[in-house]
């Protein structure tokens, strides 16, 4: 089974949208350089931020998210973001109304069954966990390997905090990765068991 990794571009005091769920200077990073991340040319970064992202990215198998980044992306339109093959929602609430149901979405109740449906889709390759309030809950249940933030130069002083609404410590390894890009910092860190 392949790991689990919690991950989210994040301000310098920890949050990853503000009030009104806008990300405001989140993602500039993901913009502002002059190598592509992707096939469709609009994600341009710096070349230390892609020969770290890129091969990240291509580990993921499944991204799980919960029902309130589903409804802001709109489900990115059926079609699951930056080439990952499938996307676990948690939510409990069935599919919308007209929802191609072979669109690779997977709706599911809880927390522990979204990442037991997202391990055995992903088999050996690495399951994402959105940051914020379900990514706190796969925390909490100490299911999550890894954690990665992108930092970004901003302090939004309220908002959606990256780890929701945990409420009780968690150790982290010190990091063993932390990469400074352009107008971001990349850090890894392990879970402590």
């Amino acid at each position: 089974m392949g790991k689990v990794v919690m991950y989210s571009s994040v301000s310098v005091d920890g949050f990853i949208a503000d009030e009104n769920d806008q990300p405001g200077p989140l993602f500039d990073w993901l913009v502002s350089g002059d190598v592509p991340l992707d096939d469709s040319g609009a994600l341009k970064v710096s070349q230390t931020s892609y020969d770290y992202v890129r091969p990240y990215w291509d580990e993921i198998g499944v991204t799980v998210v919960g029902r309130h980044v589903f409804d802001l992306t709109d489900g990115w339109d059926g079609q699951p973001p930056s080439g990952i093959d499938h996307v676990v929602v948690v939510t409990h609430r069935p599919a919308p109304e007209g929802w191609d149901p072979e669109a690779p979405f997977h709706f599911v109740g809880d927390v522990e069954s979204a990442l037991a449906s997202a391990q055995e889709l992903a088999g050996e390759r690495t399951v994402e966990v959105a940051a914020g309030d379900v990514g706190g809950q796969v925390l909490a249940a100490g299911l999550i390997d890894e954690v990665r933030m992108d930092v970004v130069p901003v302090v939004f002083g309220s908002g959606k905090r990256f780890f929701g609404s945990v409420d009780a410590p968690h150790l982290l390894e010190d990091p063993d990765v932390v990469i400074s890009g352009n107008r971001v910092l990349h850090l890894r860190y392990r879970v402590r068991r």
